[in-house]
């Protein structure tokens, strides 16, 4: 709500204007491009004392110290002296409250109306042989071990530049590159978990189950241990049909060190020489109509500010909201962000099952914080503050709402593939490439990323729709951001007009009519395995 107006409101441009989530909220939000000088008088009446940065707090009442200071409706924290109203709120002022405990928490005791079907809308995708659905038809390169990495990118350009004009279907090529395969504790409990992130990565819908594998040799990751018989249901079929041998032999993989090799060039021209018999397989791939309910949607926030939880977030939200009724799957994730909200996630669980699942990660997550002897005040980044955010519980408040209103019916553990439609929470670390990274083992086929600081990120395997928080980082990343989602602190759009907008650009994006930014500047992250086992 805004302390001028409701957010659907117009405002003058240079009139001071202040936004407050809740009733209850005793501060709120300056919306002003630059801020607000001491001595600006709010539509309240209220004088500020203090400049107030954009995005940053502003006491709307005398808080006197120990006194709750409340956002979204909840304490954020509490005064560490007495705070005249006018004042600037800062996290220097705050103390932060204590994480609420794994116990006693509210089970499944949401039960929202259904929502009618979203019904009639489609996109244009490539359609698997494990019945998954890609909206981009690319060639990946699974490397074993991070040592092929430069022997593979070479070969990539070289694929590129000689052979990917030959296959005008194809979308691109793709190396697999990570840190991990050797060096490390391979049979640790925990390696199970970048292992089958590797693995399904491998398996993602956007590369058409053509599975292509560079190997060193020596590594502790060996190919049959990645990708083992029975776990590329493509080439099983293909096997069959094709050459009745096994998969185990037909696992197409270059070996570095194999004694054919003689000299750089020819591990160079054996890669390519495989990569020609995948891109002539996909390039006989066609789009075809499917339902949206063929979406399998990753959503992430990073750069977050004040604004993420009162624009961008609810808008992607309100749009989550539209791709369940549509029938499509949906995942949200950062475990480290979310923590603080927990008793929200529970309560809308579909089952006491589901919010077990959600405790058990976050329990994972305080003995993780324990044994590294650090808090998790730890996550909000200095960035992060300059936006207004002054800890993690008002970080985590404004995370969550990216996750809309619908029931959350399941919990996917770390490197798990997705299995179901509908509202899932898939754990991760809020680290933008350890969740991308997780998020594409799951499954995910269309990637939304929320920022409010602004960064870059993009990823290769998957178009990245990014939504800006603030219509000052629009018109600024005018050629990087793809929505603004700053017109809904402004007044001149609605969080549902953001929302649909998004909705409709994901189709188009999905379908290959449009491409994000980050697609047109080929700017793309590296991928990062999340490792919890020892190294060695």
């Amino acid at each position: 709500m805004s302390d001028a107006a409701p957010l659907s409101a117009s405002a003058p441009a240079q009139a001071p204007l202040t936004i407050r989530m809740h009733a209850r909220d005793n501060v709120a939000i300056v919306a002003n491009d630059g801020g607000l000088p001491p001595g600006s008088i709010l539509p309240s009446g209220l004088v500020l004392r203090d400049r107030v940065p954009q995005g940053h707090k502003v006491a709307l009442v005398d808080l006197a110290a120990q006194a709750p200071v409340l956002r979204y409706g909840i304490p954020i924290g509490y005064a560490l002296q007495d705070i005249p109203a006018g004042s600037w709120v800062h996290e220097r002022l705050l103390q932060m409250p204590d994480a609420r405990g794994l116990d006693n928490l509210p089970i499944a005791t949401v039960k929202p109306e259904p929502l009618p079907p979203l019904e009639g809308y489609s996109f244009e995708g490539f359609r698997n042989a494990d019945g998954s659905v890609g909206t981009r038809n690319i060639l990946a390169i699974t490397q074993t071990v991070q040592c092929v990495a430069g022997v593979t990118d070479f070969a990539v350009q070289r694929i590129k530049a000689e052979l990917l004009p030959k296959f005008p279907n194809v979308d691109d090529v793709v190396a697999l590159e990570h840190g991990y395969g050797c060096g490390v504790a391979i049979d640790a409990p925990d390696a199970i978990i970048p292992i089958r992130t590797l693995r399904n990565i491998s398996l993602n819908p956007n590369f058409g189950g053509e599975v292509m594998v560079v190997s060193l040799g020596c590594e502790k990751l060996q190919p049959e241990r990645l990708l083992p018989p029975g776990s590329i249901p493509l080439i099983d079929e293909r096997n069959v049909a094709d050459v009745g041998t096994s998969a185990e032999t037909k696992l197409d993989v270059v070996c570095l060190q194999d004694d054919a090799h003689v000299g750089f060039m020819s591990m160079v021209e054996s890669i390519m020489r495989q990569a020609e018999e995948h891109l002539e397989r996909l390039n006989a791939r066609r789009r075809e109509t499917v339902p949206a309910s063929e979406l399998v949607v990753g959503v992430q926030c990073g750069g977050s500010d004040a604004f993420s939880g009162v624009t961008a977030n609810p808008a992607v939200g309100f749009c989550t909201d539209l791709l369940v009724r549509a029938g499509a799957s949906v995942m949200f994730s950062e475990t480290t962000e979310v923590r603080d909200g927990i008793d929200q996630l529970t309560s809308r669980a579909s089952t006491p099952e589901v919010a077990a699942a959600m405790i058990k990660e976050m329990a994972w997550y305080d003995a993780y914080l324990q044994r590294g002897q650090v808090d998790r005040s730890a996550n909000t980044t200095p960035g992060n503050k300059k936006g207004g955010l002054s800890n993690i519980v008002e970080k985590a408040m404004g995370s969550i709402v990216k996750s809309g209103s619908v029931p959350i019916t399941g919990v996917l553990a770390p490197g798990e593939k997705l299995k179901q439609k509908g509202l899932t929470y898939a754990a991760t670390p809020a680290s933008d490439f350890i969740c991308g990274t997780l998020q594409l083992a799951a499954g995910m086929n269309l990637h939304v990323f929320t920022t409010g600081r602004g960064t870059p990120y993009g990823l290769a395997q998957v178009p990245v729709i990014k939504v800006a928080t603030r219509s000052d980082l629009a018109r600024r990343w005018h050629d990087l951001m793809d929505v603004n989602a700053g017109t809904i602190a402004d007044g001149s759009c609605s969080i549902e007009d953001v929302g649909w907008e998004l909705f409709q650009l994901m189709l188009d994006v999905a379908s290959g009519r449009k491409k994000t930014w980050a697609e047109h500047w080929k700017l793309h992250n590296a991928l990062v395995l999340f490792n919890p086992a020892p190294v060695t």
